[in-house]
This record gives C-alpha cells, sequence and structure tokens, in this order.
C-alpha cells in the first residue's frame, strides 16, 4: 500500500504562513529547492485544497517560471508528472492536466487510492492535511522547519490531533533551515 506524506514548509512557532497570508519567507535556495525537489521525484499524486492548488499550479500554466534554471525545469516536470487531486467546493475547474476536482473530501476514497496507488501520494495544505491526520490517513510528516516567526495564521498541524510520532530523519540544510521525517505509527 502507498503511503499518503504530508510535506510542509513550517516556521518555527508552527505556520505555514504569516498573519496576512504571506509565506514568502519560505522561498527555498538552490540546495533545499533541489532537496523538496527529490523528495516528491517518487510521488505519483498530490492531494490539495484549493488556495495549495493554485499556488502550485504555476509550475504548470507559467512556463517561464521553469525556464528560470535547471532546477525549477526539473522541478516544473516532476510536478507536470504526477496527478493531481482538488479538493474545492469553490473552484469551477482545474487549469492543469492530470488533475481532477472532488467536491468534498472522502476518506474512503483516500484510503481506495493508497490501497490502489503503485507509488506514494502527498497531501499539501495544512486545512486538507488537518482533515487527513484526523482521519488517521497520513502515515509521515516531512516538515521543514524555517527558522522565523511569523505570529501567523494556518498552523502547520491540527491542534485536536494526538498522535506519538517516531522520527525517522532529520537534515540540517542552508539558510538554518531543518528538514523532519516523521512516521505516524498506526
Amino acid at each position: 500500500m502507498a503511503k499518503l506524506i504530508y510535506v510542509s514548509n513550517v516556521s518555527l512557532d508552527g505556520y505555514t504562513e504569516d498573519a496576512h497570508g504571506n509565506f514568502n519567507w519560505t522561498a527555498p535556495d538552490d540546495e533545499l529547492f533541489a532537496f523538496i525537489t527529490d523528495l516528491v521525484r517518487p510521488v505519483g499524486t498530490y492531494l490539495y485544497g484549493r488556495r495549495m492548488y493554485e499556488t502550485m499550479a504555476v509550475w504548470e500554466t507559467e512556463p517561464d517560471l521553469a525556464a528560470q534554471s535547471g532546477l525549477m525545469a526539473d522541478f516544473a516536470n516532476v510536478w507536470q508528472a504526477a496527478d493531481k487531486v482538488v479538493y474545492s467546493t469553490t473552484l469551477h475547474a482545474v487549469s492543469t492536466a492530470k488533475t481532477r476536482l472532488e467536491r468534498n473530501f472522502d476518506p474512503a476514497s483516500v484510503r481506495d487510492m493508497k490501497v490502489s496507488a503503485t507509488s506514494d501520494l502527498t497531501v499539501g495544505g495544512p486545512h486538507l492535511a488537518a482533515h487527513a491526520l484526523e482521519a488517521g490517513l497520513v502515515d509521515e510528516c516531512h516538515l521543514f522547519i524555517r527558522p522565523v516567526l511569523v505570529g501567523g495564521r494556518n498552523p502547520a498541524l491540527p491542534s485536536d490531533v494526538r498522535a506519538d510520532l517516531e522520527l525517522l530523519d532529520d537534515c540540517r540544510l542552508g539558510n538554518g533551515v531543518v528538514y523532519l521525517r516523521y512516521r505516524i505509527p498506526t
């Protein structure tokens, strides 16, 4: 069975964006960008909420972005190769290939995806990840802890879920970013 992996940039105080909704403090340097690309390279399906999907869709809808560097072109190719499932009640249509729109998050459907998938899935965005964590669907958390306090909104992890995590890997990256990989025992 494939794993469902939550991947997120997180401020040291636990948020995915600052109080104004900005996440410009998550811009990666080349080392981190290459690390993230290699991390998601084997992923077959991305599960997104609307906002995360709209943020990530530029890797297909804005070709000039990939043309900026070899690293960016590599990430764009990796992103475009994977299937995407977007959960949204407000989005009217998707703008990228290999993407389907679902109106509601259905834990049973995600379980079926995990069983039938030949490669791992990721869940992106704190709200959708919270639903997946609450449903007991997330197998691992891959967190990029940023050395910044943003006093923000949208905590990376839900406050009402209790889970004992097992540290599988850690790595100190450039600019003080720490990568932590945890398994959620079932």
